[in-house]
């Protein structure tokens, strides 16, 4: 998934993976009334990086977390969603609305190898801001801006 390969999402490892991820999410999202400190530390028990004063607001969704990596400062409001087949990395001080939602997973264009199941992963790069509902789906070799 990583390299931009194709996979099949139905793998025993991904799905064990996938269930791993449920289950902090389950823990994360129950998280709203602890102080933001707390809430810091199980987003790190979780995701690949979390930067100095990262904050995302619960209800959070993700694919697998450990693929999704937030500089210091970023900002993602209520019910956000990353779907984090390949890294997703949100630059420094970035500051998402509420429900964004980023779909970094592809399918194929032609429909024999889509009816095969075969799915790949696509690059996000580090953004300046989202607007709330966003919902922007990033194909490869494709990255946003970043703020100066």
């Amino acid at each position: 998934m990583l390299a931009g390969e194709f996979y099949r999402p139905g793998d025993t490892e991904i799905s064990a993976d996938q269930a791993a991820t449920k289950a902090w999410l389950v823990r994360y999202n129950a998280a709203l009334a602890l102080p933001v400190s707390e809430r810091h530390a199980l987003l790190s028990e979780r995701l690949g990086h979390v930067g100095a004063g990262a904050v995302i607001r619960p209800p959070f969704f993700c694919d697998f977390g450990y693929n999704i990596r937030l500089g210091d400062g970023v900002f993602l409001n209520f019910n956000c969603v990353i779907l984090d087949v390949v890294e997703v990395s949100i630059g420094d001080r970035t500051q998402i609305g509420p429900a964004t939602q980023i779909y970094a997973a592809d399918h194929p264009r032609d429909a024999e190898t889509r009816r095969s199941g075969l799915e790949s992963g696509v690059r996000y790069g580090s953004a300046a801001t989202s607007g709330s509902a966003a919902a922007p789906s990033f194909y490869p070799a494709w990255q946003s801006g970043t703020a100066r």
